[in-house]
């Protein structure tokens, strides 16, 4: 088994890299049957970002705070682990963003997209869904449009839905919402087309962010979820994705 390990820059995940080097040897990104982020779940969503496109497998190593998406560090052998690993397929969202300039961005998600206010004034916001109006004038700090594997990253901060892998759903969830101040957002279908527009953005500007990818002064953007760019991600089928959302619902 070929192995490409990653490192973030903190000495622990550094020194751990060069450990897994020394036992397992060290190819080049696109000769490697593997590749292994060593660090958080930061460091793991660059990875996939920088690599998606060589079509590989990502098994993560935390050597970081949280680690959702990562396993957690074991004295087994990586290789029988990776062959017992649990398969889950991330879909990113896609985000094609325009500012006050009417320049254009596009980018992916794997967690979350969210549009947040630039300055100490709320955002002022309207929603469309599948090309319907369902909020007008949305007063809040921000909105966030988050996939299943991104529901307990900062959607459930926002105390958005926690979402299985399976149901096929994307979470839209208001960040601080002032009016309506009832709302706590919605539950919608990977297919649906979520179209987010700033409004009075020359006095209530706004940015937008997909995963660490900031736009600042947005105007409006379009999101969606995308079968392209899908990455494999591999855990220790100790603790599977799946439980691991599981738990954190029943988490107190």
């Amino acid at each position: 088994m070929k192995f490409y390990f990653n490192s973030s820059e903190t000495n622990e995940a550094m020194s751990a890299k060069d450990k897994f080097v020394a036992l397992y040897g060290q190819n080049k990104v696109e000769n490697a049957d593997i590749i292994v982020p060593i660090g958080g779940d930061g460091f793991l969503l660059k990875n996939l970002h920088d690599f998606h496109e060589l079509k590989k497998p990502f098994f993560g190593l935390n050597y970081g705070s949280v680690g959702f998406l990562m396993n957690s560090q074991s004295d087994e052998n990586l290789e029988t682990i990776i062959n017992n690993a649990q398969k889950t397929i991330l879909k990113p969202l896609q985000m094609k963003a325009t500012n006050k300039e009417k320049k254009i961005f596009n980018s992916i998600a794997y967690n979350e997209v969210s549009i947040m206010r630039q300055t100490h004034q709320a955002a002022k916001i309207n929603i469309r869904i599948n090309d319907i109006e369902r909020m007008n004038g949305l007063i809040c700090d921000g909105v966030l449009v988050s996939t299943a594997a991104g529901s307990t990253a900062y959607n459930l901060s926002a105390h958005g839905s926690i979402i299985p892998l399976d149901s096929n759903l994307l979470a839209l969830t208001p960040i601080s919402a002032f009016r309506p101040r009832r709302w706590r957002g919605a539950l919608l279908s990977e297919k649906t087309k979520i179209n987010l527009e700033v409004t009075s953005s020359d006095s209530r500007p706004a940015s937008i962010t997909a995963d660490h990818n900031e736009f600042r002064n947005i105007i409006k953007a379009e999101i969606h979820s995308s079968n392209n760019n899908s990455c494999v991600i591999l855990f220790d089928n100790k603790q599977s994705m799946e439980e691991r959302i599981l738990k954190e619902q029943f988490y107190s």
